[in-house]
């Protein structure tokens, strides 16, 4: 892990309730070196971005020399064997930034890079893993389609195996790196029977067109993935794995790094809201002295020391291997609906300058309209934690 030319961050983050007693030395390490990274190299650069509708390629390279990608993964195939913690906190750190920063590494690690380790077999761990680690190629995770996106039971992607080939058509949809991607993992039904695919850029009938438009996400690249006639070698077919519950357990990786990734978000808010309310003068004197303005801050105080507590227990369980899915939708759903509302009350307390991109409030709130529906939306959430209540799947 390479720390060099950074200058020390001035930005010392949230801790009411002094969750850094709780960290090791190299989570803390971790922390701040991603810290000082963001305020250094993402923080200058990213409103152009966003505004210009553009990716952020240069950073690619930087973030794998960080050892950042899949770094809670295990050491055997070139990743860092952080702990979930740890990465839990890289996602804190790097959705200050931007949500699109954070989903990159999310989306690298754990869609793409997971379901290989946890799926694949060896040949593809070797082939993939190791330069997926460096940033030398790019993932992209296409499970979600135009008619299907909360019932991905009922994608229409299909597989169909001939002599030398598995033979895919259909098209996905919302699949965050998909153009500038170097490999696809898509689930299609083969025989009926949800299956994980390695597609990889210059396969024969498939393309990845950008999907353009978006208010939210700028930063982001998105896309469609549309298989015509795609033919993929037989031994790109993820064989340790059969039906939803290989994209849903990755899927539960990539909630738990939005669980702590939102938090950043919410952080960025607060602390814009902070300075802002103190260096504004009303009526003869700063808006952070006017009860309602306190009122609003310690409010976000509290939702983010809640956020924070609940992270770090699921961190720990994930680490204990004693975490369970419903665990992390409870996370997610709640952290990422309290950033939200921690950007439009900091919205507010900005007055109309919270839509210039001086700030980064707007930029928080747009992205995290995003967060808040995708890897599950929020109303889903709650209804994985209903069955769990109950017993019965509303969903159904």
């Amino acid at each position: 892990m390479e720390h060099k030319g950074l200058a020390m961050s001035s930005y010392k983050g949230i801790d009411f309730y002094n969750i850094e007693s709780h960290l090791t030395e190299e989570e803390i390490m971790v922390r701040d070196l991603v810290r000082e990274w963001v305020d250094d190299k993402v923080l200058p650069i990213i409103d152009e971005h966003y505004m210009e509708g553009t990716f952020p390629m240069e950073l690619i390279s930087e973030i794998g020399k960080m050892g950042l990608f899949g770094c809670n993964h295990d050491t055997e195939y070139g990743c860092a064997g952080m702990s979930n913690i740890a990465y839990g906190l890289i996602c804190q750190e790097l959705e200050r930034g931007d949500s699109a920063i954070r989903s990159f590494v999310s989306v690298q690690g754990s869609l793409c890079m997971y379901p290989i380790l946890a799926y694949g077999d060896e040949d593809q761990k070797k082939k993939y893993i190791p330069k997926m680690a460096k940033g030398e190629l790019i993932g992209c995770f296409g499970l979600t389609e135009p008619d299907s996106g909360s019932d991905p039971g009922g994608m229409k992607t299909t597989a169909v195996e001939s002599d030398d080939y598995f033979i895919l058509n259909g098209a996905k949809m919302w699949i965050t790196n998909g153009t500038i991607a170097d490999l696809a993992i898509v689930w299609a039904k083969l025989d009926g029977k949800i299956r994980g695919f390695v597609v990889e850029k210059g396969d024969a009938g498939f393309s990845a067109p950008e999907m353009k438009g978006k208010h939210s996400l700028r930063a982001s690249i998105t896309s469609e993935l549309v298989f015509q006639d795609c033919k993929i070698p037989k031994n790109r077919i993820l064989p340790n794995v059969t039906g939803l519950k290989g994209p849903l357990g990755c899927l539960t990786q990539a909630r738990y790094g939005i669980a702590w990734g939102s938090l950043g978000a919410a952080m960025g808010c607060f602390i814009s809201s902070k300075d802002y309310s103190l260096s504004r003068i009303q009526f003869d004197k700063p808006i952070a002295s006017f009860q309602l303005v306190q009122n609003k801050l310690a409010w976000m105080l509290n939702e983010i020391t809640k956020g924070q507590l609940l992270a770090l227990q699921l961190g720990r369980m994930k680490d204990d291997h004693t975490m369970i899915p419903e665990q992390v939708s409870l996370a997610k759903m709640n952290n990422v609906e309290i950033a939200l509302d921690i950007a439009r009350v900091a919205r507010d307390l900005h007055g109309a300058n919270g839509i210039l991109n001086e700030y980064p409030i707007m930029r928080h709130m747009a992205n995290l309209e995003s967060v808040k529906t995708y890897e599950g939306t929020h109303d889903i959430h709650n209804l994985i934690l209903g069955r769990w209540i109950t017993g019965i799947a509303a969903f159904e």
